[in-house]
């Protein structure tokens, strides 16, 4: 018996003498599109399209040098920007509960290319269609004509019937989209011209503020798990659109951040509009709240480019507006850029095409492992061990795990692999993606315990997990495909005893 005992000893030290920590060193890959929320390229739909989109507009046979290239293999997020009335035409009536209504086949469509949905709701009608459904009005609603068109109508935000009614419409809204495998980001204010937070026109201007409220807590309230965003405009809510900044301006957007909200703007590009105000206010929030881009100039239309006060851009070459865009959009630290539509996305992929291969490459956030340390043996007694690995972010953006709709639910893990099995996942609970910058690798370190693991030969691995969903991985890391299995990253093998 003690014969017996001895031998058992002599086994478990040798085998303690042998293990070794083995270091896998990963270089990026640093040209796939990466499928991550609040990351990427955004596209933008009108009001009227269907699935056929994609083919009238020709995004899925767009000439680049010698290849063909369609737009949803770039662009991450399909951005609607559309009316209340496109969406519930009839009190009640919530178009996307049809499946074969227009709206819901585009929306369909767009899954179906593994992308995702964000909604702008617009409810101004001026120097457009009638974008709140005439019963609103009929309800009893006080509102104001188009000076431009007598017959559209648009309500005031801070008349009672009106919001109750705009409040049941997103409470509906958000029973169907409150969803993040469907919807990526919600523009969740959309008073104002063209919904873009200025030129709101109310029925009494000294409710301003309170009507600001108002529509940032109708938001926050039902659209709990998709993050919601905010044009930072230097007169948010204001009745004029442009002028010196108004000096209650920062603390409403301070307020909506305090409440969840993340931020874009919509004058990029625009150097007499994109000024000194809303770069320091971007400054102020890098890398505590992620921003969206969306470029002000229209190089296809009626927009005079060539005018803008910083004499860049020459007539006739989008190019040069696509550089201005793209570079302060770099400064801003920007998550998404856009797209926009028609003309516009061609001029990217026609002359700036680099630029759309760039921010994939430095754009957002980009996170890999560049090394990973781990042990070769176990004991499948109880037994400690130590996980490092270092991760890099190669974006200028940031991975916004700090927002209150994520609340950090991506976290580092690694699993212990049978074939395509898992059969154990340590999570690195201490993990902040947040804080992981540009040129700032940052070193997680896991203390593990192997009880309770049972002998055989596994295959380690690592992913970034969504702890909400039973720690499965979530985020796409910048490493090649040929190293990810069930998108867990493959390191080296392990024997426990």
């Amino acid at each position: 018996m003690k014969h017996k005992l001895l031998t058992i000893l002599l086994t478990t030290v040798c085998f303690a003498l042998h293990a070794k920590d083995v270091t896998t060193e990963i270089q990026p890959n640093t040209t796939r599109v990466l499928r991550n929320p609040l990351n990427g390229w955004v596209m933008y739909m009108g009001r009227t399209w269907d699935e056929n989109f994609w083919t009238e507009l020709g995004y899925d046979q767009l000439s680049v040098g010698d290849s063909m290239v369609r737009v949803s293999d770039y662009a991450n997020t399909c951005y609607v920007r559309t009316s209340w009335s496109s969406l519930e035409p009839e009190e009640g009536h919530y178009v996307w509960t049809d499946p074969d209504s227009r709206i819901s086949r585009l929306f369909r469509s767009v899954l179906d290319r593994h992308m995702k949905l964000a909604f702008r709701i617009v409810v101004d009608s001026r120097d457009q269609g009638q974008n709140t459904p005439l019963y609103v009005k009929e309800a009893g609603a006080k509102g104001f004509q188009d000076p431009n068109n007598p017959k559209i109508w648009s309500p005031y935000p801070d008349d009672p019937i009106f919001q109750q009614k705009y409040a049941r419409f997103i409470a509906a809204l958000a029973t169907a989209f409150n969803d993040p495998d469907k919807v990526d980001f919600i523009d969740a204010y959309g008073l104002g011209k063209w919904g873009e937070a200025h030129g709101v026109r109310y029925g009494d201007y000294s409710k301003k503020e309170e009507v600001f409220q108002w529509i940032t807590d109708v938001y926050t309230r039902t659209f709990t798990r998709i993050p919601l965003v905010i044009n930072y405009h230097r007169l948010v809510g204001d009745t004029v659109s442009w002028a010196s900044p108004h000096s209650r301006s920062q603390a409403l957007l301070e307020e909506a951040i305090r409440k969840g909200y993340s931020l874009r703007h919509d004058a990029f590009g625009m150097t007499g509009y994109y000024e000194t105000w809303e770069k320091d206010f971007a400054r102020k929030w890098n890398y505590r709240r992620p921003i969206i881009m969306e470029g002000g100039w229209i190089t296809g239309a009626h927009h005079r480019y060539w005018r803008d006060p910083s004499n860049r851009y020459r007539e006739g070459h989008p190019e040069d507006v696509r550089q201005g865009e793209y570079q302060e959009a770099k400064e801003g630290h920007v998550n998404m850029m856009d797209l926009r539509v028609g003309d516009e996305t061609r001029s990217w992929f026609g002359t700036s095409f680099h630029l759309i291969k760039q921010f994939v490459a430095e754009g957002g956030y980009r996170l890999y492992p560049s090394s990973i340390t781990l042990p070769d043996r176990l004991s499948a007694k109880k037994t400690d061990a130590t996980l490092r690995s270092v991760w890099n972010n190669l974006g200028w953006g940031y991975c916004p795990t700090n927002i209150p709709q994520w609340n950090q639910k991506y976290k580092v893990a690694y699993a212990l692999l049978q074939g395509d099995s898992v059969r154990k996942v340590f999570v690195d609970t201490k993990s902040d993606l947040s804080t992981w910058l540009q040129g700032n690798p940052t070193t997680c370190t896991l203390p593990v315990s192997t009880e309770g693991l049972s002998k055989g030969t596994y295959q380690w691995a690592v992913a970034l997990v969504d702890v909400t969903r039973g720690n499965t991985p979530a985020l796409e890391m910048a490493v090649d495909e040929q190293l990810l299995q069930n998108c867990w990253l493959l390191l080296n093998k392990v024997r426990i005893k």
